[in-house]
């Protein structure tokens, strides 16, 4: 939960987002950077959207298996 919370506090974007949204944003990058093979795909040479659209699908069967109800969007 600490790197949740630490990529929410670090991220200039994140500063204007509500709570709720902060919070949701930061616990999809966490899984999409820690669990999936997003950076790798990014190094190589993937642009962000399409490495995201190849992950989403992790992403959301990890937040699933960890219980959560909320649903990926496409601007997530």
């Amino acid at each position: 939960f600490a790197a949740v919370v630490d990529h929410a506090v670090d991220s200039p974007g994140l500063n204007v987002a509500t709570p709720e949204r902060a919070a949701w944003l930061s616990l999809v990058a966490y899984v999409r950077h820690t669990f999936t093979d997003y950076d790798e795909l990014l190094r190589e040479g993937y642009d962000h959207e399409s490495a995201r659209y190849f992950v989403a699908d992790e992403i959301t069967a990890i937040l699933n298996g960890w219980g959560v109800r909320r649903r990926l969007s496409a601007e997530d």
